[in-house]
């Protein structure tokens, strides 16, 4: 994409249901299922991304879908981040890393204090435990329905620590508009 890093990526809660939104599911479960072995792939198609608990991110630049990610309410104090995807047309540049960004500012501004998420422990899934890590996650035992397990990595972030520089992040975000990468 020529000229992408000027232009403005929007992220923005979105509607599982939207023809694109559950196209770009699709994808994340054939690759899911693709790289993992059966019984433990814990994505979600856009049915279960209706859940009241759960809130779906899209990042569109210039009304293009790019990406998408979830945060699902644990308890009043933990959330996970779900269904992080991004297209393959868009990766490597900075959506992934910016969708995160954004979800963790919007579990700061709901008094979350800690963050959770599982992803693959195959090669495949690397790039994105990297991503992760360099955002702040954490190793951590296995949580919610989760069990520990070779296919499975859990990692959590504590926002309780960064919690003041999270919200004045969001704050700034609401007050220029939409979301931009770095």
């Amino acid at each position: 994409m020529a000229g992408a890093d000027q232009v403005d990526l929007v992220i923005a809660v979105d509607d599982p249901r939207a023809d694109d939104v559950r196209a770009l599911l699709e994808c994340h479960l054939a690759f899911a299922r693709e790289v993992t072995p059966p019984g433990h792939v814990h994505a979600l198609d856009a049915d279960g991304l209706m859940d009241p608990a759960i809130t779906l991110f899209s990042a569109r630049r210039v009304g293009v879908l790019l990406g998408v990610g979830a945060l699902s309410r644990l308890d009043e104090a933990h959330a996970e981040l779900k269904s992080m995807h991004t297209s393959e047309a868009a990766r490597g540049l900075g959506v992934g890393r910016a969708m995160v960004d954004h979800i963790l500012a919007f579990a700061a501004e709901r008094n979350y204090t800690r963050v959770s998420l599982e992803t693959g422990a195959m090669a495949a899934f690397a790039p994105a435990r990297s991503l992760y890590s360099k955002l702040g996650f954490v190793p951590c035992e296995p949580f919610g329905d989760y069990t520990g397990n070779r296919h499975s990595v859990c990692m959590t972030i504590d926002l309780s620590r960064g919690r003041g520089s999270r919200r004045r992040a969001a704050a700034r975000s609401r007050s220029r508009g939409p979301a931009r990468e770095s």
